[in-house]
């Protein structure tokens, strides 16, 4: 790992916490930890250890996960027979610590009319007297796109194995000017003071994205409402929406159905390769959703990740108090490529969602249950690095890790002025790559970097000035992350809303063989990568480089 620093100045690294290396069992057996290992090592050196896939075949979007009598459950798209998209299916995976995963019998198949062509995306919903029901979207007979809902055949057991469809799907279907194409993923249902349930279905009408909104007194017996929650001209379909309440006062996510004076929504929706979302006020007595500022307005790009995230979902986890959200992560090489590793797809780690302090925006953070798997902890504080510098920590291999870094940054009059045209974070960071020097910048961490850096995956910062202002940018760059050049290399980026003449710079990464998952200023920003390093493999070191910091390394077990 190195930390670096390339500007004409010093920085400090207060700290550098966590990085450690994470062992866990994704497979039947809570013993499989070394063989796993041991393969991902050899034959698999891009297998993740602790981010959650199947042992095999396509995955894609989170389905419905839910915490249920003590069990976590997971739901996803997987394609039982292949490592490319198709014959689509619920698989289902349980977990009583959202780290160490078991995988079961698969919950949802074609069987029926209403879905023989493909059981597609969907959520779960907590009726009352603690009874799970799934709606989803199912491929009918004429590869329409329908709703339908399943129910447990057993409540009395907590790993909920067998699944029964209702008699009366399709519960919802595309009628009144909607497209049969364009007309999928139900959201978790909320119950309003009125007891009546609302659901949110994703849409594309007259090339406008919307959230058709349902109610229902029964679950069964659902009516459109003529207006959506609500709809946008400047988006098209959009795919697996989310509407959930966060809370403005405390650190805990709240239930879905939650809503008083206390509470902002989120609505969520996915399009153009990413996850944007918009805050706003619901009110139930007529279903009005006023939001703050609307998806693509001007000067505004609510994500929740600007790198590789997409279709993600969230639950509240009713035993944490607390609101989890993952996402799928693609690849980034081909399909060729997927068919000879026999996988592809797998899920962000599980993140808990917050209304930031401000009020403006959502924070995320890795859930507390990854710390556990922390070992061969690394640390060191108030260390300098003057212009080029690039300090290795020692110790740490390159695989599997968890770091956190804080950077102290002194003159900070001397940022660059921020042309008022680079408005575009992605861009910014595509022409100011890692090796392009600034005057406060490039600063931050190397991942999977060989000692001559040849390869290299940068995850950084630069600051720069505007009016009175401070602005932080922060970039993941990934075209030098491996010699491959067929890969996908897209640099990403993002600004930050902190003022760092108040506070640190923080960087967390989480490292596992594929994955480089980063979280920067606390989560008020994240970037997730795929990279796929030919020299700097599983065994390399781990180079960061960075300008002024603290730093604590661990290894995660694997």
């Amino acid at each position: 790992m190195l930390l670096t620093w390339k500007p004409p100045m010093e920085i400090s690294v207060i700290w550098v916490v966590g990085f450690c290396v994470l062992l866990v069992a994704h497979g039947a057996q809570a013993s499989s930890h070394e063989s796993s290992r041991n393969l991902q090592e050899t034959d698999q050196p891009y297998r993740t250890g602790y981010h959650f896939q199947p042992p095999k075949n396509w995955m894609n979007d989170p389905n419905g996960p839910m915490y249920y009598k003590g069990v976590y459950h997971l739901f996803y798209q997987y394609n039982p027979y292949g490592a490319v998209w198709g014959n689509i299916i619920w698989a289902h995976s349980v977990s009583y610590d959202l780290v160490n995963w078991v995988h079961i019998d698969h919950a949802i198949y074609p069987t029926q009319p209403s879905d023989i062509n493909g059981c597609w995306s969907g959520s779960t919903t907590i009726l009352p007297g603690e009874k799970p029901a799934i709606l989803y979207t199912g491929i009918d007979t004429k590869n329409h796109q329908v709703q339908n809902m399943a129910v447990p055949k057993n409540l009395s057991d907590p790993l909920l194995r067998e699944w029964i469809k209702s008699p009366y799907n399709p519960l919802m279907t595309p009628i009144d000017g909607i497209d049969p194409d364009l007309y999928r993923d139900p959201t978790t249902a909320w119950q309003g003071p009125d007891k009546i349930w609302r659901v949110i279905v994703g849409s594309q009408i007259d090339g406008h994205g919307r959230a058709i909104l349902y109610r229902s007194k029964d679950f069964v017996s659902w009516t459109r409402i003529d207006s959506p929650l609500h709809s946008s001209g400047k988006t098209e379909m959009w795919e697996c929406p989310d509407f959930f309440p966060v809370s403005t006062r405390s650190s805990n996510g709240v239930d879905t159905s939650s809503q008083d004076k206390y509470t902002k929504h989120v609505l969520k929706a996915s399009f153009n390769h990413h996850d944007y979302y918009i805050l706003g006020s619901y009110k139930p007595a007529n279903d009005n959703f006023s939001v703050e500022t609307n998806f693509m307005d001007s000067g505004m790009d609510l994500r929740y990740d600007y790198g590789k995230f997409y279709a993600s979902k969230t639950f509240f986890d009713r035993a944490m108090n607390r609101r989890i959200l993952w996402g799928w992560i693609n690849e980034s090489d081909s399909e060729s490529d997927d068919i000879k590793k026999g996988w592809s797809g797998l899920q962000s780690i599980p993140r808990t969602i917050l209304l930031s302090e401000t009020g403006k925006q959502l924070v995320q953070w890795p859930i507390k249950e990854i710390e556990k798997l922390r070992f061969k902890n690394l640390s060191f504080h108030d260390k300098k690095l003057k212009s080029g510098s690039v300090l290795e920590v020692p110790g740490i291999t390159a695989s599997q890790a968890d770091v956190e870094v804080s950077f102290e940054l002194p003159n900070l009059e001397d940022a660059e002025i921020l042309d008022p045209s680079w408005t575009d974070p992605q861009l910014l960071c595509s022409q100011k790559k890692a090796s392009v020097r600034g005057k406060l910048g490039p600063f931050g961490l190397l991942a999977f970097a060989t000692k001559n850096l040849t390869e290299q995956t940068a995850i950084y910062f630069r600051i720069f000035r505007s009016n009175h202002n401070y602005i932080v940018l922060m970039c993941s760059d990934q075209s030098r992350s491996s010699v491959r050049e067929e890969l996908d290399k897209t640099t990403y980026g993002a600004f930050i809303d902190m003022d760092p003449r108040h506070e640190n710079i923080t960087l967390r990464s989480l490292i596992d063989h594929s994955i480089v998952e980063s979280f920067g200023g606390e989560g008020r920003a994240c970037i997730t990568a795929r990279v796929y390093p030919k020299l700097g493999n599983s065994r390399a070191s781990i180079p960061v480089c960075i300008q002024q910091w603290h730093l604590k390394c661990q290894n995660l077990k694997a």
